[in-house]
């Protein structure tokens, strides 16, 4: 089982207007409602690839309701290999709010910051993480913090991980990161403007290797339309899609934690599951909602997703071997 930690889940509500033009009245000609947060869309991508995936995090009020009942819902055939271990709250879950223009396809958001957890709270779904831990191949821990819990949560649940022998990933921003990631995480996986924020470069490779130096086993940055950068103990390497595909970029991120997720559990080699990750990526980028993701794509990218060795982090007299982007 795989265990995804969403702390501040969300409602995703999504309206699509003719034109957005501020201070004036929009007819509304679309309305779709999605559950989310970036572990619930890993939860359902993995169990798409055949694994069982088990969600974490708090749920509260009527929205927190409505996200687990379509969450259970958009699982599709795969409900069976996902289970909603979410922990109640008294506050009320949060909603996001995007306003699609459909004249030139932009999208501005309006993200709620989420129910205040007491204290009592963080420590029952503490108990509730480390019981679940018990029966964990892998940790996501995934996105923002909710009001109350600490700044240095996730360090805390790293440690938690650790502890129990179950490789952990995080993929948060800011504060949470930098304390996150002197917990040791086996895998930290930022945006190329996390890794900058977070070590002061704004190049990928001096970056990601100052964030190993901090403490991250090995740095998976997301660098957009250009791939993957990868520094791990074992080499470093950069994936990328055959050719750039037009589509929405939300959602992309959570399917590279998937794809890495899911490569660890099943041994590959790192660089099979880099080319796994940017092949479901992209996959998922053309794909008409968060979480979901065109399978045909998906199989066709794989073995196209071009992956070169950047060299070792540090350097050794002796190099490991070349692994191709489809062998583990």
């Amino acid at each position: 089982m795989i265990l995804t930690v969403t702390l501040n889940i969300a409602l995703d509500v999504v309206h699509r207007v003719p034109a957005l033009v501020p201070h004036s009245l929009h007819r509304v000609t679309d309305v779709r409602e999605r559950p989310g947060g970036k572990g619930l869309n890993v939860a359902r991508l993995l169990a798409a690839l055949g694994h069982e995936a088990t969600v974490t995090g708090f749920a509260g009020g009527a929205t927190g309701r409505i996200v687990r009942d379509l969450f259970t819902a958009t699982a599709g055939n795969a409900h069976a290999r996902v289970v909603d271990a979410l922990v109640p709250v008294a506050g009320a879950t949060r909603r996001t709010v995007a306003v699609v223009d459909a004249r030139t396809g932009d999208t501005t958001r309006f993200d709620e910051p989420g129910p205040l957890v007491t204290p009592a709270e963080w420590s029952a779904f503490r108990e509730a993480y480390e019981g679940l831990l018990a029966g964990a191949d892998a940790v996501a821990l995934c996105g923002s913090l909710p009001p109350g819990v600490p700044v240095g949560a996730y360090a805390g649940l790293i440690r938690a991980a650790r502890a129990a022998g179950v490789p952990v990933l995080l993929d948060t921003g800011g504060e949470p990161l930098r304390r996150g990631v002197a917990a040791r995480p086996d895998v930290v996986k930022p945006d190329a403007d996390e890794l900058a924020e977070l070590t002061g470069s704004h190049e990928p490779l001096r970056a990601a290797q100052d964030a190993r130096r901090r403490g991250a086993h090995a740095v998976v940055a997301s660098l957009g339309a250009q791939g993957l950068l990868a520094a791990t103990p074992e080499g470093g390497w950069r994936a990328a899609p055959p050719a750039h595909l037009h589509g929405d970029p939300a959602g992309a991120g959570d399917a590279v934690v998937a794809g890495l997720l899911s490569g660890l559990v099943e041994r590959l080699s790192w660089p099979a599951r880099l080319a796994r990750a940017v092949a479901l990526s992209t996959a998922t980028a053309t794909a008409p909602a968060d979480g979901d993701f065109d399978r045909r794509a998906y199989e066709e990218l794989t073995a196209r997703v071009s992956v070169s060795d950047e060299g070792e982090w540090p350097p050794s007299s002796s190099s490991p071997p070349r692994a191709t982007a489809g062998r583990s």
